[in-house]
């Protein structure tokens, strides 16, 4: 009875570090990844009462081609709680001059923006005022350049807000600069996991 106690606990503690060196490398590889596609840089640039100017630069494990493939599909990348309709699903983007990158749900839709510079793996320019920032009288420039490096590429994300001096966008700047940092975190996150 004994030897067999013995033997149930031998074989018990190598299921228990075996499962444990399982979850510390899936937990390893998942810190990676989400290394690999946290800023390397952000700054809020500019903040005063008639606009300002956020910058978020980003790491990907992956090619400006596979990078920008991943861009231009916002429906498997845009965070859900940043749609109008409360699903990336009903997003949707034309990556060409004149492009809509909009939202379509059987109770509505909306424009995000519309694309004013497409240059696949280098360039996306769009214009608009996103999310809650469309109710002012406001102009938003969101672009997203894309660089070959050693290890992938870096994606360069700004978005300038210009308007109104009354609007008091300058309270708004912060808030901005946090949504597009998450928004494109996701991006770079998916765009690093992609594959070609």
């Amino acid at each position: 009875m004994l030897i067999e106690v013995a033997s149930s606990l031998t074989m018990l503690h190598e299921i228990t570090c075996a499962g444990f060196v399982t979850m510390m490398r899936t937990a390893t590889l998942a810190l990676l990844a989400v290394l690999a596609s946290a800023p390397v840089q952000a700054a809020l640039e500019h903040a005063a009462d008639d606009g300002f100017v956020v910058r978020h630069e980003y790491s990907i494990a992956a090619s400006p081609e596979i990078a920008w493939t991943a861009l231009v599909h916002p429906e498997l990348w845009w965070p859900e709680d940043h749609t109008w309709s409360g699903s990336r699903a009903n997003l949707s983007l034309v990556p060409e001059a004149g492009g809509c990158f909009c939202e379509r749900w059987p109770e509505g839709s909306a424009e995000h923006a519309r694309v004013v510079m497409a240059r696949p793996g280098k360039l996306l320019r769009l214009r608009g005022s996103l999310g809650p920032l469309q109710e002012f009288a406001v102009t938003g420039v969101l672009t997203v350049s894309l660089s070959s490096t050693e290890d992938g590429s870096r994606a360069t994300v700004s978005y300038r807000v210009s308007g109104d001096g009354h609007a008091g966008l300058a309270r708004f700047a912060r808030v901005v600069d946090e949504v597009i940092g998450a928004q494109f975190a996701s991006f770079a996150l998916h765009a690093s996991q992609a594959r070609p």
